[in-house]
Parts: C-alpha cells; structure tokens; sequence
C-alpha cells in the first residue's frame, strides 16, 4: 500500500512522492525542494521543473503561516460529496506556499485573510491519512 492511502479518494496508487503518506503516518506534513536550484514544492515533486533535476530533498511544513486565500466549497467532485461543505486555503509559510483544507473546527465567521494557521495531520476512515490547517 502506498499513495492509496492520501486522502479521502486517491486516484494514484503509486507516485515518486510516496513517502508523501509515510510522512503523514509519522504526523509530519512534508514538501521537497531541489538541492540544485533551491525551488521548493506543495505539493511535493520527485523532478524539478525549474532547472529539471532530480536532485530533491524533503522539509517539513512546521510553525505558523499566513491565510493568503481562501474558498468555501458547496460541490465537489465524484466522491468527495459527503465532506460538503469545506473550505480550501493557501497558506504562505515564509518563502513557500502550501494548499490544503481548513480544518471544519474554525467558526466560518472567523475565517479572515491573515489569520495565523498551522499544518495538522489527521487521520481519516478507512487507514487514509491527510493534513488541514488549524488555527493558532
């Protein structure tokens, strides 16, 4: 078993990022960065796009980011309908930005562009692990 296990539905069994989801598992939230050119990923990347290297280390997403956007989502894609409604994020981490979910457990009324969030991993049904971010 492997990248099967990322998320609610994964379509991908197999990727070049499958320590991805080991990562999770171990509750650490990881992107990658080219050890050639320095350009970071979030999602991780096995191959740098910039300078096309396979050169690449993991980092972990830890501390506090900065809510630079968000979404609200009322339809989702085949599969993912009993998580509705949910809000979608990108969050600025310094030099870096990471997309994920907002965890249900932040007030919709509190939800403000700025706020202060941090990376969690959670662990879904079924084995399935993912990451949200909550708020600090």
């Amino acid at each position: 078993m492997g990248f099967e296990r990322f998320g609610t539905i994964s379509f991908t069994s197999q990727t070049k990022t499958e320590k991805f989801v080991e990562f999770l598992e171990k509750g650490k939230v990881e992107g990658t960065r080219c050890r050639q050119c320095g350009t970071v990923f979030f999602p991780p990347r096995s191959d740098c796009c910039s300078c096309f290297s396979n050169d690449m280390e993991w980092f972990e997403v830890t501390g506090t980011g900065t809510l630079l956007t968000f979404t609200k989502s009322i339809y989702a894609p085949i599969g993912f309908e009993k998580d509705l409604p949910y809000t979608l994020a990108v969050v600025e981490f310094g030099d870096y930005k990471v997309f994920g979910r907002l965890s249900k457990g932040i007030p919709e009324d509190q939800i403000k562009v700025g706020m202060k969030v941090a990376p969690k991993v959670i662990e879904l049904p079924e084995g399935h692990v993912s990451y949200e971010f909550i708020a600090v």
